[in-house]
């Protein structure tokens, strides 16, 4: 199996710019795009689904918590029903759009402080299965957590992921700050590598982590993403040459 490269994409809002979308595209094989409550809008969300179907990009939802300030990356204490509305009501308003084009919905991805809630919480992860159930697509996560766990017990397909301009944490949670900020691209690459031919990551402290997954997420609001994901393709494309299994001994 190929591994592919995602990216989170769609987070400008009105006249104001965001990432680095449109120059990520020919570079990325599947768009995690934001539908309105940490970031976006309908025009946003129309002309991301547009420019990415145009360029062959498959296209899933990536719905965040109702905080456009905060980017949806300060975490709030929600019950399983509220996260399952959330995540339908931000599912239904992209799909309203992909229906028009004659796009499908190709996968459902969390978005920050959500992500990492439901990686931690089973219960809240079944709501986020919950919809995904309803439109019978896969969700993107990390394995070994409950993202993992819970898709499996619901029969959901589940892409695991890893991360090349994020830190780890030895618990193999990620470092998030609150800016983004550029990641050289050989280090990308590096970590890249590491993770096709042996399977880990390394954490701040210098530990290394296992990982399994079928996809690297570059993030379009890294300020030099897409210098990131040329390196990271490059490095997946040289793996692909040498190793037809590009995940080696992984099974996820």
């Amino acid at each position: 199996m190929t591994v592919t490269i995602n990216s989170d994409m769609g987070e400008s809002y009105g006249i104001h710019s965001f990432g680095n979308d449109e120059l990520l595209l020919p570079l990325i094989d599947s768009a995690n795009v934001a539908c309105g409550f940490h970031a976006g809008d309908p025009v946003g969300i129309h002309d991301t689904v547009t420019k990415a179907a145009a360029s062959g990009v498959a296209v899933g939802a990536h719905p965040g918590l109702p905080d456009a300030v905060g980017f949806g990356r300060r975490e709030m204490k929600l019950f399983k029903e509220e996260v399952r509305d959330l995540v339908l009501y931000q599912v239904g308003a992209l799909k309203g759009f992909l229906d028009a084009e004659g796009v499908p919905l190709h996968h459902i991805k969390p978005h920050g402080s959500l992500y990492g809630m439901v990686a931690r919480d089973e219960v809240l992860m079944d709501a986020v299965c919950d919809v995904a159930v309803q439109y019978g697509v896969p969700v993107y996560g990390m394995t070994g957590t409950a993202h993992e766990r819970v898709a499996a017990r619901r029969g959901v397909a589940f892409v695991g992921e890893v991360y090349v301009d994020l830190g780890y944490r030895a618990d193999g949670g990620l470092i998030i700050a609150r800016r983004p900020h550029a990641t050289p691209p050989d280090l990308a690459a590096r970590r890249a590598r590491l993770a096709l031919h042996e399977g880990v990551v390394e954490a701040d402290t210098g530990e290394r982590v296992p990982v399994v997954f079928d996809s690297i997420c570059v993030h379009s609001d890294t300020p030099n993403a897409v210098d990131v994901a040329a390196a990271v393709r490059e490095v997946i494309e040289s793996a692909e040459t040498h190793h037809p299994d590009t995940r080696g001994n992984h099974d996820g």
